[in-house]
């Protein structure tokens, strides 16, 4: 069995991960930290798991952690990189559902505005596109939530350096604002409303730009994420301004033989939050317009988006089937 230790364990994406991870076939959780939660066990701070975990929450100290094969940080951006360097020394394998490691060192510094002061090159997390990579690292930086579903739906144009432009409009659901509460996330400002907000100037921007621009090194990228009053899924509309002329068939083509080996892609006629929800899948539909592709993606924010594709990457790293612990369909209704 492989041993998990999870640093952060009580946000959202901490306590998905430990939903995963409780039915994985080759994995035992067995250090889970929190400094205000220690002592504490995982079932009263996450009452949905009752019965699943019998360990308490520890300080996030390395030397507890040291019987761990592998170790999550589901901790805030900036927070990351007090653990990464010292997990990452000591020899465990790590991935990182933070931004601290997604980016290039000036990259990071010029979205996030501060220095980063422990920089470790890792590989980007999103699976579909860097498995091969994903198989030999030992630091994985898990994507964005907002940058998995936008790539996934403009790489295999980018790839072919088919793309003009491509504006990404995005609605989310409210969980990916985190566990704490804020006026933003307070339901009566969010009730029967769509709020955009970075409209111009998200830092997820930078991660589109670094993953399309591996491709297609002239492509031009727009991003508006707005928040919908659900609690789960990212919906994104790439509208794709091509270079020449495609027919709908055409383009089919081009994502099917893309994504042949991607077992958590699915081609769907209509994409709906719904058909992914609670699920580690991304549905995907192609449209061919008059002036324009829409690639529509949908996922779920703290699955695809964050803990299911961080469990997912485990898998690569450590030679399991991709779909390990992830082998099960979405919620519905």
């Amino acid at each position: 069995m492989i041993r998990a230790g999870i640093i952060g364990g009580t946000g959202y994406t901490g306590g998905e991960l430990l939903r995963i991870l409780s039915k994985h076939p080759e994995v035992e959780v067995v250090a889970v930290t929190s400094r205000r939660e220690k002592g504490r066990k995982i079932h009263e701070v996450h009452p949905h798991l009752k019965g699943f975990y019998e360990i308490e929450f520890i300080e996030p100290d390395i030397d507890r952690l040291s019987e761990c094969d592998v170790v999550f940080t589901a901790v805030p951006h900036g927070e990351a990189m007090r653990y990464v360097p010292e997990l990452y020394e000591s020899g465990l394998k790590v991935v990182d559902l933070s931004a601290d490691y997604r980016l290039r060192k000036d990259k990071y510094e010029e979205a996030y505005g501060k220095t980063h002061e422990a920089y470790i090159e890792a590989v980007y997390g999103l699976t579909e596109l860097h498995r091969e990579e994903i198989a030999k690292a030992r630091l994985v930086a898990n994507p964005g939530c907002y940058p998995t579903g936008a790539i996934l739906a403009a790489a295999p144009l980018a790839e072919l350096e088919l793309i003009e432009r491509v504006i990404f409009d995005s609605k989310s659901g409210i969980s990916g604002a985190g566990v704490s509460p804020t006026e933003f996330t307070h339901y009566p400002n969010l009730h029967e409303a769509i709020v955009p907000y970075k409209i111009t100037d998200h830092r997820h921007y930078y991660e589109m730009e670094q993953e399309l621009g591996r491709f297609q090194e002239d492509v031009r990228i727009s991003f508006t994420p707005q928040v919908f009053p659900g609690s789960r899924g990212i919906l994104t509309n790439a509208h794709i301004f091509l270079k020449g002329e495609l027919e709908q068939d055409e383009l089919e083509k081009i994502y099917r033989k893309f994504y042949d080996c991607s077992y958590f892609i699915r081609f769907q006629k209509a994409v709906r939050l719904s058909y992914v929800r609670g699920s580690n899948f991304a549905d995907i539909s192609i449209n061919r317009g008059a002036d324009r592709a829409v690639v529509v993606s949908a996922i779920d924010n703290l699955v695809k988006g964050a803990s299911g594709q961080a469990v997912q990457n485990m898998n690569v790293m450590f030679g399991l089937d991709e779909w390990a612990g992830l082998d099960f369909p979405p919620l519905f209704p």
